[in-house]
């Protein structure tokens, strides 16, 4: 797949291509299904596929001071697009100039001049252009009068609802690890570099992986069965601390502390994967470090049960 971005031209053999356009944030089974039918638009015209999403998003621009709330990063984005059959992935950066175009301007000047679009594909509730004063209707009239075949596509419902990242996130703050899977397709996941940290959990036994959150969304704090996905391909089980070490003394930090079972080696400045699949319990203060271990002990027996009996998701 190639990652296009919108300082540059979208060259010639992906021009006159399909389309599915959105955010993509979490690329959900809402979001699967737009680039679901774009593919299949694409594939039936022998045109090629495009997915084009907006980097920062939105949000970060409008209301700064949002704490965060994402479910990927771009680059984890670009594999999940990747894996869909998208022939090229097209980066919007979303600045104050891309905020204050019209709706008109922006279909004319991002999808048709820029992308040389086809058709393009959106969720049903998809907005755009200064105001978001842009719709679906308004897209599908503008493309009418301008050679741009427009799809909309309705939302993918559960029992409980339509499917949507607010959900997501609702889950993971939860702590409902299983909601936000079935939701997402796969476990939410934490990618990061390695940092080097106290080594406290080395010397009870329990060497950690530290990774900061970044602008992810913070699940529940607590104790979690976790997988690692290494660079090297090894699927690691393990447990994790998400959160602050309340036991810990010191000015509370945010980190992702996963100890991965059976496994003795180097992680410092590699980037890996955390997949979060059950949360086990809150985090808790401890009377001192032995009743921590001890804890940590039954923690890791925990997870390693619910991990036996739940097969890798990639």
């Amino acid at each position: 797949m190639e990652w296009l971005t919108s300082d540059r031209p979208v060259p010639g053999h992906l021009r006159g291509g399909v389309v599915a356009l959105g955010n993509f944030d979490g690329f959900h089974r809402g979001h699967q299904a737009v680039v679901g039918q774009a593919r299949a638009l694409a594939r039936e015209a022998g045109r090629p596929l495009i997915v084009a999403t907006f980097d920062p998003h939105p949000v970060r621009l409008f209301r700064p001071e949002t704490p965060p709330f994402g479910l990927t990063t771009i680059a984890q984005r670009g594999r999940l697009i990747a894996g869909a059959g998208a022939d090229a992935m097209l980066v919007f950066h979303f600045d104050r100039a891309l905020a204050d175009e019209s709706a008109d301007r922006f279909v004319q000047s991002r999808l048709i001049d820029h992308a040389g679009a086809a058709a393009v594909v959106v969720g049903y509730d998809f907005t755009y252009g200064k105001g978001r004063a842009g719709d679906t209707g308004t897209l599908a009239r503008f493309g009418a009068s301008h050679g741009l075949a427009t799809h909309s596509v309705m939302p993918v419902m559960d029992a409980a609802a339509a499917v949507s990242s607010s959900r997501i996130r609702l889950a993971l703050a939860e702590g409902d690890c299983a909601t936000a899977t079935a939701l997402l397709t796969r476990p939410f996941t934490i990618s990061g570099v390695v940092e080097h940290g106290a080594k406290l959990g080395r010397t009870l036994g329990y060497p950690t992986a530290n990774l900061t959150l970044g602008d992810y969304i913070r699940p529940a704090y607590g104790i979690y069965a976790v997988r690692g996905l290494l660079d090297d391909g090894r699927v690691l089980d393990g447990a994790a601390n998400l959160g602050i070490r309340p036991t810990i003394e010191g000015p509370p930090t945010e980190l992702l502390e996963p100890y991965f079972f059976d496994f003795d080696g180097d992680l410092y400045g590699r980037t890996i994967e955390v997949q979060l699949i059950e949360r086990l319990r809150p985090e808790a203060k401890f009377d001192g470090l032995e009743p921590l271990k001890a804890q940590m002990a039954l923690d890791c027996q925990r997870a390693r049960a619910i991990l036996a009996a739940t097969p890798p998701v990639a």
